[in-house]
């Protein structure tokens, strides 16, 4: 048994150390997965007085991609087992760069259409590396899904913070902070490249190779995923877009509330490493799920109810319990499949209709501020949102595969 137990141990650690140039490549495209959309949140302002934007129509930054990621999601796994997962990612981050690059270029036009093109590259992105993950690292999902899960993280914290110091003291403006993610997206296409080369699977094979299996849509345990996903994206996309505009209006200024976005996500660092990796060892992920839901009502109430003495402290536990939920939501993924066809269909699914549904915030929330002048009512909301997160939580932790 120990003979038998080594043995597989010796062949899951050649495994991982043969597969270092897709780990790169997975970890150079999720640092891409969200600091295009990230960099956006400190810069709202800038943008909507520079082109004469309503809280409204400067949500539509946020909500555009969102809407993009449900619009391309169920369709992902089509385009991969036509083209092959590794030349369809390829796909995806050239047309990424398209999009930073037009959403650049300063006009209302070319903002809200390079938002909608590197929105459906993301969505690519998104749907793929779950399944990709479920495929090459079938002995190492709660590493790997924790690997990329920080990479997307800390250079979205980054982005948040770096956009205002790019803009203002730079000089770049915030066309230059917004296009400069753009490098970062060429890098990633390049290294990515000798990967798509090199594939000769189609991505039928890659991702199980069937195409008649139970639908997913008609499965409980999906839609308390998708759900789950759904719900947690709204809360991030939300804070996202707005938590600089509710900070300035404590009395911050534009730097430190760009920097309180940069510490929310800060704080989602380590549970997005090590949550995964936890909840991959666990029969269920019940008590995960009810950790993060306490973490984020407490930290939702203490900014709705208290003063800026302790902002700090709940924009951390924010973090922390936003990063639970991403995790989470991202390994359900991998844990509630059989196989990587399962676990791209799965993925498609949560991200169309989980997206959708995150897409309605940012627009939502700017509307209410729009029409009561305040950010009060738009807390209550995701006060709520944050204690009925626990529901398709639980659901979705069951100890079975979809």
């Amino acid at each position: 048994m120990s003979v038998q137990s080594n043995t597989k141990s010796m062949i899951m650690k050649k495994s991982l150390s043969a597969s270092w140039p897709i780990i790169i490549g997975i970890v150079l495209i999720a640092l891409t997965m969200r600091s295009p959309l990230t960099s956006v949140g400190p810069l709202a302002g800038s943008i909507r007085e520079s082109l004469g934007l309503s809280n409204t129509a400067a949500g539509l930054l946020t909500t555009l991609p969102l809407l993009a990621f449900s619009l391309l999601s169920p369709f992902t796994p089509i385009l991969a087992r036509r083209f092959g997962v590794e030349r369809t990612m390829l796909y995806a981050l050239v047309l990424l760069m398209a999009g930073i690059a037009i959403r650049s270029l300063g006009a209302t036009v070319p903002l809200m259409a390079g938002t909608v093109l590197l929105g459906l590259a993301i969505a690519v992105c998104n749907v793929l590396i779950p399944s990709l993950v479920k495929r090459d690292f079938s002995h190492h999902v709660g590493l790997m899904t924790g690997v990329y899960s920080v990479s997307m993280n800390l250079f979205g914290a980054i982005a948040s913070g770096v956009s205002i110091p790019l803009a203002r003291d730079l000089g770049f403006g915030w066309t230059g902070a917004l296009g400069i993610w753009g490098a970062l997206a060429l890098l990633a296409t390049l290294l990515w490249f000798p990967q798509a080369q090199a594939s000769r699977v189609s991505a039928g094979a890659a991702t199980g190779g069937a195409s008649s299996r139970r639908s997913l849509w008609r499965s409980p345990l999906a839609w308390m995923i998708t759900l789950f996903m759904g719900m947690q994206s709204l809360l991030f996309y939300v804070l996202i877009a707005w938590l600089p505009e509710i900070m300035t209006s404590r009395g911050l200024s534009e730097d430190s509330a760009g920097w309180m976005l940069s510490l929310f996500q800060i704080a989602a660092l380590p549970v997005s490493f090590i949550v995964p990796i936890v909840a991959g060892r666990m029969k269920n992920q019940r008590v995960l799920v009810i950790f993060m839901t306490v973490l984020l009502f407490v930290a939702l109430g203490g900014l709705y109810f208290g003063g800026n003495a302790f902002i700090a402290l709940w924009t951390i536990l924010l973090g922390i319990g936003g990063g639970c939920a991403f995790s989470l939501a991202m390994i359900f993924l991998s844990l509630r499949t059989k196989d990587a066809h399962d676990a791209a269909a799965l993925s498609g699914m949560s991200q169309s209709v989980g997206y959708l549904l995150a897409a309605a915030g940012p627009t939502l929330f700017g509307l209410l501020h729009d029409i009561t002048a305040s950010w009060n009512l738009p807390l209550l909301l995701l006060l709520a949102v944050s204690a009925l997160l626990l529901i398709p939580g639980l659901g979705a932790s069951k100890n079975h595969t979809v």
